[in-house]
């Protein structure tokens, strides 16, 4: 459907990663009306497979999130926040950051909306395997004391379901592998 038009917008706040603005918007019938929106640089997210044991395994992280003031098991992840650098460069760049791990290859799993009620970020998913050890990098206090862990791929089912698993992007592209892996 269309008929929708956005007039303007208004900055509330530009941070280091949230840029917060109140938009101004015309609906299909001529009715104005505003929305507080959280502009982003967008995401990227890994799953990173290793099938060299009995089975398939993801790579995990335990990461501290402020936000939630709690530890959340999270796939490796970051911000796109180098200008014009592919999300595919921005994935690896993440995984060796974080995980400290390169892969031979990476498939595009999906791309999907955070909340688009309230933002316009979007998460790049990819599959990451063919994994190989390389020197991590943390960045930021959070990402410093992130224990790294590997998870079987057998387990993800039931450990979303119990909430084990709670996290969108983690939940996204860990679902997605699953039905990777059972085809």
């Amino acid at each position: 459907m269309s008929g929708f038009r956005r007039i303007g917008e208004e900055t509330l706040h530009r941070g280091r990663v949230v840029h917060l603005v109140r938009a101004s918007f015309e609906g299909p019938a001529g009715e104005r009306f505003d929305r507080d929106l959280v502009h982003s640089m967008g995401a990227v997210a890994v799953v990173a497979v290793d099938d060299a044991g009995s089975g398939p395994e993801v790579v995990l992280l335990r990461q501290y999130r402020p936000a939630l003031d709690d530890w959340l098991l999270e796939i490796p992840a970051g911000l796109r926040d180098k200008p014009g650098e592919p999300p595919e460069a921005t994935a690896a760049r993440e995984l060796a950051e974080e995980a400290g791990l390169a892969a031979d290859r990476y498939e595009l799993l999906t791309v999907f909306a955070n909340a688009a009620g309230m933002t316009d970020q979007r998460t790049h998913v990819y599959l990451a395997s063919g994994l190989r050890q390389v020197p991590a990098a943390a960045d930021g206090v959070e990402e410093q004391y992130l224990e790294l862990l590997r998870f079987p791929l057998a387990r993800v089912l039931d450990a979303v379901a119990s909430g084990e698993l709670a996290d969108a992007k983690t939940v996204i592209g860990l679902l997605l592998a699953c039905q990777r892996y059972a085809s």
